[in-house]
């Protein structure tokens, strides 16, 4: 599930939404009014139910042949993407939807870019689309999806790496095993 050139993507498990107004998340770590979207890049980032914590990682140009050895591993593809045993059948049984945006609508946001932000009501370039099977979709994108019991070792190597990074709902990750 990817944007078609000059469209971005917002994923929900609402399939209901007509439009999108600009509002300050409860975890926003700025004080503006956004409607969120992401590319093609990011759009893996959020094959997850939304309160599902993650943490992913990728090779980028700097990164070392150790660090890729070491935390992505032998054969997984360019990219980890890992989860919390506590959270498989969640994933297994989300029903995730992706509404689809003009591209002109938003604009970057961050450095390096890891979304898109409208701040005036967008509405979406047709009815939501249901994601289907997310196992699926980390297969077809070569992305190697591990399960842990707890992120937060794995976060610490991660973040202490040359590898590109991010990290999404590590709030609700397990502190201990």
């Amino acid at each position: 599930m990817r944007p078609e050139p000059g469209q971005v993507l917002h994923f929900s498990e609402d399939p209901t939404i007509t439009r999108f107004a600009p509002h300050v998340a409860a975890t926003a770590r700025q004080p503006e009014a956004y409607v969120w979207a992401v590319d093609r890049d990011r759009c893996p980032d959020y094959w997850f139910p939304r309160e599902c914590p993650r943490a992913m990682a990728w090779v980028q140009p700097g990164t070392t042949a150790e660090d890729r050895d070491r935390i992505i591993g032998p054969g997984g593809g360019p990219r980890v993407h890992a989860v919390e045993y506590g959270w498989l059948e969640r994933m297994r049984t989300v029903e995730l939807y992706a509404y689809r945006f003009d591209a002109r609508e938003f604009r970057p946001f961050g450095d390096p870019v890891h979304a898109h932000v409208a701040e005036r009501e967008v509405r979406p370039l047709g009815p939501a689309e249901r994601v289907g099977d997310v196992f699926a979709l980390f297969e077809a994108a070569d992305i190697q999806l591990r399960v842990l019991p707890t992120l937060l070792p794995f976060w610490e190597q991660v973040i202490g790496s040359t590898l590109g990074f991010s990290g999404i709902r590590m709030r609700n990750a397990r502190t201990g095993v």
